[in-house]
């Protein structure tokens, strides 16, 4: 599956001066599994940190 969110993850990733992701949206719209998939994709390791807001 392939999303183009990935795309502006991959702008992010390449900037030079980048500041921390913070990913939010609504619920059940494929967050998680946007981060899992591009985490996958692209690095070699991966660290997950979930907030209760």
């Amino acid at each position: 599956m392939y999303r183009f969110a990935i795309e502006s993850l991959l702008q992010w990733k390449e900037k030079e001066n980048r500041k921390p992701l913070l990913l939010m949206g609504a619920r059940q719209v494929g967050k998680t599994w946007l981060m899992k998939e591009f985490g996958k994709k692209y690095y070699d390791k991966v660290a997950k940190f979930e907030s209760i807001l």
